[in-house]
């Protein structure tokens, strides 16, 4: 019979997987007080994989896999995104290519608001944040969880805070977009602090 425990984390030492600063800071704020030091893809100059998944699931693990082999080091990596339904779940896990070469997610929101006017369900601005997190072993082992928050989109956008697509978000419960909200509001509840709380129950034991 094979074992199907999730294996443990029990390194004081985890790459997060990304070059967004935005993401960094949620992590960071979610690792606080663990004996662990962190370090980023940017900061150590690792190169960004090219993400040719099919599934958030998929593109969490390249990343992951990836920044640890570079390492030998533990690696942490989430790959995440808008879900709209009038869209059928697009941009999905190309959100962050609709902001172009650029990364303008003023353009991104502007072409999920035309989408769903052009679409045949031009009143359904129900959408979903998604997060998949999968942390990697340099051995090739990976954990995967995923975290979801549901709310509405607003037109037009409120909010200069948080990134991405924050700005035209309103979680279920709430009046704030996630543009609107303080950061430690945000995160009691964004899809990230959900699939970190899953990762840290099943394989954090510090």
């Amino acid at each position: 019979m094979n074992d199907t425990s999730p294996r443990i984390f029990d390194a004081s030492e985890l790459v997060l997987a990304t070059h967004n600063q935005g993401k960094v800071k949620e992590i960071r704020a979610r690792l606080d007080g663990r004996d662990v030091e962190v370090f980023n893809a940017g900061d150590l100059g690792l190169d960004e994989p090219e993400e040719n998944g099919v599934t958030f699931e998929e593109n969490a693990t390249i990343k992951a896999l990836a920044a640890a082999k570079a390492t030998g080091k533990i690696s942490l990596a989430d790959d995440s995104g808008l879900a709209v339904s009038a869209l059928n779940g697009a941009p999905g896990i190309y959100s962050a290519r609709w902001a172009g070469a650029g990364k303008d997610f003023k353009v991104a929101m502007q072409r999920v608001y035309d989408e769903i006017q052009a679409s045949a369900t031009p009143d359904n601005m129900d959408a979903a944040f998604v997060c998949v997190i999968a942390l990697a072993w340099p051995d090739g082992h990976v954990e995967l969880v995923r975290g979801e928050c549901n709310g509405t989109l607003t037109w037009p956008i409120r909010g200069a805070d948080g990134f991405g697509y924050d700005p035209m978000f309103v979680p279920h419960g709430h009046s704030e977009t996630f543009g609107e909200m303080d950061f430690d509001t945000k995160q009691t509840m964004s899809h990230r602090k959900i699939a970190l709380d899953q990762i840290f129950v099943k394989c954090f034991t510090i």
